[in-house]
């Protein structure tokens, strides 16, 4: 049996190294955060709004579909359920982790976490089984994908005005591009293809034949399930 590498440890040279390798991806995180506040200002917000729920939320999917339910009446059931269905994934990645920050202390614990996302997660976990033992990439890596994503937000709210039909430069499906990269980048396992997949056929059934804003909830649910009921993988057995 493999031995479970040692704990994480952190320090600036790590995470300086975690910002310089995330700075590649984080250019198409401008982009993404350009599309959001165009979209922000479309949907009402101003610039100043758009930038401090940037800066304090930073999970680009949830506040897309936050702007979906944005109007003089925000429903704050509906908008409260949808993004912790879209957000609950961080309850998993962050247990995923928990046995390498345990025995940390708690404010570099719990601090490691607080700029979390799916790209710096899945390349410290990655870093994690390669043996690596510092926390940088988690950290340096949020830190960069947080500025970039204020950047993007901030170009977005001073050139969203000019901007009248966004679809027309794309900027309608970075969202889904940047989330089909996620799923292709990830790891090669066959066995993720299920929970993907019952996400997707939920949701598009839920689009046809439920509520404006449900397929976002019952996708999410639906996947999320799927992978829960997967059967576990034997110890040592490899993924395809």
């Amino acid at each position: 049996m493999t031995p479970s590498p040692p704990g994480a440890r952190l320090d600036l040279a790590g995470i300086l190294v975690g910002i310089r390798r995330m700075a590649p991806l984080s250019l198409f995180v401008v982009v993404f955060g350009l599309a959001f506040g165009v979209a922000a200002l479309s949907r009402g917000l101003s610039g100043h709004e758009a930038l401090l729920m940037s800066a304090l939320v930073f999970a680009g999917a949830s506040q897309f579909a936050a702007l979906e339910l944005w109007g003089p009446e925000i429903p704050l059931l509906p908008l409260i359920a949808i993004t912790f269905a879209i957000n609950a994934r961080h309850l998993l990645m962050g247990a995923a982790i928990q046995p390498w920050l345990a025995h940390l202390p708690p404010g570099q614990r719990y601090g490691s976490v607080v700029l979390m996302s799916d790209s710096n997660w899945a390349m410290a976990v990655a870093d994690r089984q390669r043996g690596e033992t510092n926390l940088g990439m988690l950290v340096g890596g949020g830190i960069t994908l947080w500025l970039t994503w204020l950047a993007g937000t901030l170009l977005g709210v001073i050139f969203g005005s000019g901007i009248e039909q966004p679809e027309r430069f794309g900027l309608d499906v970075i969202m889904g591009c940047f989330l089909l990269a996620m799923l292709v980048g990830g790891r090669r396992d066959l066995s993720m293809l299920l929970p993907w997949a019952a996400a997707a056929i939920a949701a598009v059934a839920a689009m046809a034949w439920l509520p404006p804003h449900a397929h976002v909830i019952v996708g999410a649910v639906a996947g999320g399930l799927a992978g829960v009921l997967l059967p576990p993988k034997r110890t040592g057995e490899a993924a395809p």
